[in-house]
């Protein structure tokens, strides 16, 4: 376990005890933020686009052209934007901030 900030779609802040070794989907679509992850992981579905603190971008692994592509189609897409099944949640990513994105 360790440790995850999640701003939810309200604003509000939580410190979650994420499970590592999980991706970052897995972890949030239990919690009631806005996670649906309706594809379960498949990177076809958007459901689980959270943004990315600007601190911590650079740390996690490099984008597959599947989720760009399906990222750039979104209208709430930004720079930071991600898909949390494309992202294992690991014990170098303790402390990770992110935000939900609105939905689509």
């Amino acid at each position: 376990m360790a440790l995850m900030r999640v701003v939810d779609r309200d604003g509000v802040e939580h410190e979650v005890e994420a499970r590592t070794g999980l991706k970052v989907m897995e972890n949030l679509r239990e919690l009631d933020y806005g996670v649906a992850a309706i594809c379960g992981g498949m990177c076809s579905c958007a459901t689980c686009h959270v943004y990315v603190d600007p601190e911590w971008q650079s740390r996690l692994p490099e984008m597959m052209s599947d989720e760009r592509e399906l990222l750039s189609e979104l209208t709430h897409y930004q720079q930071n934007s991600r898909l949390s099944c494309q992202v294992e949640f690991t014990p170098e990513l303790a402390g990770l901030r992110l935000r939900i994105a609105p939905d689509e």
